[in-house]
């Protein structure tokens, strides 16, 4: 059966492929694969069971699908050799490409340029703020190249993922070295864990929150679950009193009290005392009626009340009721249906 390879091209760019040799090559090793219309020259970045894990777990994987191209060969000296060749001429085609940019008042900006290993495909990187219509730029780089030409847009997070560099941790970018996904990063992360929210300090180099601002947030949300609520008012053994702070590292809660006192307890010894002071649930007989016990008559709501007491001025009236409909909320008159009837009572009875 054939093996799932790994292979990675400049710019941190990788993809999958179909190795059917009996063992596959060695990680690093160069090797010329099927690409667009040709063939490429990338190396290899993981073998076997790392590269079955990436396959499906990174966004450049094709899931639990088999890729569909295949690593032809190891690539030879020369093969390699004619490879650096062509990377040194990326940069010249960036250049080329941004005179035209600059011709056609183009609101883009070229970032990379990628020789195809064969030189039959040419792929610029470019990132604009709205959308861009290159279809003229296209074509003039087509006849200024002599070949297929394809232009990508991408963000800035991908543009710095593309051209590498040293991050203000001393080390490399981690979405250029290890990071499989770059995942969104909200001000909320930022707040969850009481950061400065000046930009210039939790920005990256691409001007995005960084991204290891994500590493940690988890820790942060599962810890301040254990504690009181900054602001709120608890009741302890002195008292009411209101949560001013919480110090999850070191587990203490900075409380101050009704006299404006600060103090600070530790969680353990604030979690008894909010035990201790707790109100005790009411008996189980407490709330129940004894069954046997003779039921109280119940108070008569509002609307019987009235009922009673229009039915006493009816007795005292000698049984007699008004025939006429009594008034509306609103305090108008209401006629009964036949031609103008009023509440007075017909007379000779």
């Amino acid at each position: 059966m054939p093996h799932l390879i790994e292979v990675a091209f400049k710019g941190n760019r990788k993809e999958f492929f179909l190795w059917e040799g009996e063992s596959p090559p060695a990680v690093r090793t160069a090797v010329i694969v099927e690409a667009d219309r040709g063939e490429d020259l990338g190396r290899v970045n993981a073998v076997g069971d790392d590269a079955a894990k990436r396959c499906t777990g990174c966004t450049h994987g094709t899931g639990g699908e088999q890729p569909t191209r295949k690593a032809r060969r190891i690539a030879s000296p020369d093969d390699i050799k004619r490879s650096e060749e062509v990377r040194s001429q990326d940069e010249d085609a960036r250049r080329k490409a941004m005179e035209r940019v600059r011709a056609n008042n183009l609101l883009m900006k070229l970032s990379d340029a990628e020789w195809q290993w064969d030189r039959k495909k040419l792929t610029f990187y470019f990132t604009a703020e709205k959308r861009v219509d290159f279809r003229t730029l296209v074509r003039e780089l087509a006849s200024m190249f002599r070949t297929r030409i394809e232009l990508k847009q991408i963000g800035v997070r991908d543009e710095a993922r593309r051209l590498d560099g040293i991050g203000r941790c001393g080390r490399q970018y981690c979405s250029a070295s290890w990071l499989p996904e770059l995942r969104p990063v909200n001000l909320g992360v930022a707040k969850d864990q009481r950061l400065s929210l000046n930009p210039s300090q939790i920005s990256g180099a691409c001007g995005r929150l960084m991204c290891c601002l994500r590493y940690e947030h988890e820790f942060y949300v599962q810890s301040r679950k254990r504690f009181p609520k900054e602001g709120r008012l608890i009741r302890t053994a002195r008292g009411e009193e209101k949560v001013i702070a919480n110090d999850i590292f070191r587990e203490r809660v900075t409380l101050r009290g009704a006299d404006g006192e600060l103090r600070v307890a530790p969680l353990a010894e604030l979690r008894r005392e909010l035990a201790e002071v707790a109100p005790e649930p009411p008996a189980a007989g407490a709330v129940a009626a004894d069954p046997e016990a003779p039921a109280e008559a119940a108070e008569p709501t509002r609307e019987q009340a009235s009922g009673t007491a229009d039915q006493e001025r009816d007795e005292e009236s000698g049984g007699e009721r008004r025939t006429g409909r009594r008034r509306g909320r609103r305090g108008g008159r209401r006629s009964r249906g036949g031609g103008g009837a009023s509440n007075v009572p017909p007379s000779g009875e």
